[in-house]
């Protein structure tokens, strides 16, 4: 039988370790995120790679995908400052 090791980040197995042991992680529930069925478009944005790499780790912690939650938060984002017809 061939097995395969992989390494985990460190936060990543803090926070798995804290799920099993029903701490906080626990809490975060993953909403799957459908792809979107229409035509899409490329958005591209410069952050300081310190804080792309730790948004990716959080990403990988509670797997989910950066761009899940990216369009997440532009959707909700977007639905709380929609203006409305008539206003």
């Amino acid at each position: 039988m061939k097995t395969m090791k992989f390494r985990q980040p460190p936060e990543a197995a803090a926070v798995a370790d804290s799920w099993v042991r029903g701490g906080e992680a626990a809490e975060r529930v993953a909403i799957p995120v459908s792809p979107p069925t229409d035509k899409l478009a490329r958005l591209t944005i410069d952050l300081p790679a310190a804080l792309r790499n730790r948004f990716k780790s959080a990403c990988a912690a509670h797997g989910t995908k950066m761009v899940d939650e990216i369009r997440l938060f532009i959707e909700d984002w977007t639905q709380r400052h929609e203006q409305k017809p008539g206003e």
